[in-house]
């Protein structure tokens, strides 16, 4: 009798542990798996649509492919006011091709269809989530498979409603912090921030390469006596070398302008290894003991 409650009980205890696995998102599993690796995430940005929206999805496999551990993909917008001229031209060609927020969300779910893995965060300001609504967005985004949204000009004071929306369907509300950020907004952000902390490592725009590490390195000990989501690191790493110091900062590495750079400079035929080649150096550079 003993033996038959035990082997109920463990099949309890199994099924129970498979729901919470099904709870935590990808983005969560993510830098679980890379902590118990002692490794730091690197998460490459390129915006939906650009060069063109048919190589959108080659890109996004390309990444992944080359070492990306999130993708940031961006939803192109008129006026990006926090992206520096490399990424708002980025914004302009793929509006040329009349990509979308909807469009966007076929990309991310053709890109499920072989890859149901790898993490994907959309980056992008209000205006476009706004003439959606939250709830249809929400609901949307869930079902092509976004992990994450981070809309840059929601500030997190008048963001009770959207994060909620959010959480309700499974979807991370990721937030960015900077250097000017105050103390109360930081407390803030760590009460109502999921999946990780995108920390903008310089005042000034997308694109910006004066990186002081020395301020990288005393602002992220003062975030995390208030946060304990991985905190990942944007704006202003350009190569393996910048990757690295400020992996060994950071949870996480975010480089978005300098793939764009690249995908401008390149051709039709030799854009994709040209980014994947520049991913697989970044990747090598952050992974180096």
């Amino acid at each position: 009798m003993q033996i038959i409650l035990d082997s109920i009980k463990n099949l309890i205890n199994f099924f129970s542990e498979q729901n919470d696995t099904k709870k935590i998102n990808r983005i969560s599993r993510t830098f679980k798996a890379l902590k118990t690796q002692n490794r730091k995430a690197l998460i490459p940005f390129i915006t939906a649509g650009d060069p063109d929206p048919e190589i959108t999805v080659q890109l996004m496999h390309q990444l992944a492919q080359s070492g990306a551990d999130i993708i940031e993909l961006g939803i192109p917008f008129s006026d990006p006011m926090a992206d520096g001229p490399t990424i708002q031209r980025s914004s302009e060609r793929a509006l040329k091709h009349h990509v979308s927020l909807n469009g966007v969300l076929d990309m991310v779910a053709e890109f499920r269809k072989t890859d149901t893995d790898t993490p994907v965060v959309l980056m992008g300001y209000a205006n476009p989530i706004e003439a959606l609504g939250y709830e249809l967005f929400a609901v949307k985004a869930k079902d092509c498979g976004v992990d994450g949204v981070l809309i840059v000009d929601y500030p997190p004071e008048e963001s009770g409603e959207w994060v909620q929306c959010l959480d309700q369907h499974g979807i991370d509300a990721i937030f960015l912090l900077s250097p000017t950020t105050p103390q109360e907004r930081i407390e803030q952000v760590a009460k109502m921030a999921k999946g990780y902390i995108y920390y903008v490592s310089l005042k000034g725009v997308t694109g910006a390469s004066h990186l002081d590490l020395q301020d990288v390195s005393a602002m992220l000990k003062q975030l995390r006596q208030y946060i304990s989501l991985p905190i990942g690191v944007g704006f202003g790493i350009r190569d393996g070398v910048t990757a690295k110091a400020v992996a060994d900062l950071a949870d996480a590495v975010v480089v978005g302008s300098r793939i764009i750079e690249e995908i401008e400079k390149s051709s039709g035929t030799e854009l994709l290894n040209n980014v994947g080649n520049l991913l697989s150096t970044l990747r090598k550079a952050i992974d180096e003991n």
